[in-house]
């Protein structure tokens, strides 16, 4: 079940593959983010020595959050993942024009999970041709829908 979209991220890589990471997350910020108070959209994720970390995630504190506790919304993140898995993403991004983005947040068994992706960046023209492809999709369906 998801959570919160990163629907930016489909519009500036093409997605290769996808992995489903934990979240290093506080209590406030699981209250939060189970209330539909978070965003993805500036977020991105960066490897640093064998650990990944998502960056620019924003959670907004709910306003019945702890006066002891000083929530910060755009704090950095830590990603939870297999060493497998880290070690072949490590791999790839140190490819050129490979990055790491986060696509969503999502429920699995209880928990939060964020699901990232192996991603190309898009030029401005790769855009303009997915564009072109999501209308005439669109104006396919709306042709088969109203015939003449």
């Amino acid at each position: 079940m998801s959570i919160v979209e990163n629907r930016k991220a489909f519009h500036d890589y093409f997605v290769e593959e996808r992995f489903e990471a934990g979240l290093a997350l506080e209590g406030w910020e699981v209250k939060a983010i189970r209330a539909g108070r978070a965003q993805l959209k500036e977020a991105y994720v960066f490897l640093r020595g064998a650990e990944a970390f998502i960056i620019g995630m924003h959670v907004s504190a709910l306003p019945t959050a702890s006066t002891h506790v000083h929530p910060d919304p755009t704090r950095t993140r830590k990603l939870l993942l297999h060493r497998a898995e880290l070690s072949r993403l490590i791999g790839k991004v140190e490819q050129r024009g490979y990055t790491l983005v986060p696509l969503n947040l999502h429920f699995a068994k209880g928990r939060i999970k964020a699901e990232i992706g192996l991603a190309k960046g898009k030029k401005q023209h790769d855009k303009r041709q997915s564009e072109k492809e999501r209308d005439w999709q669109r104006e396919k369906q709306r042709l088969m829908r109203h015939p003449g």
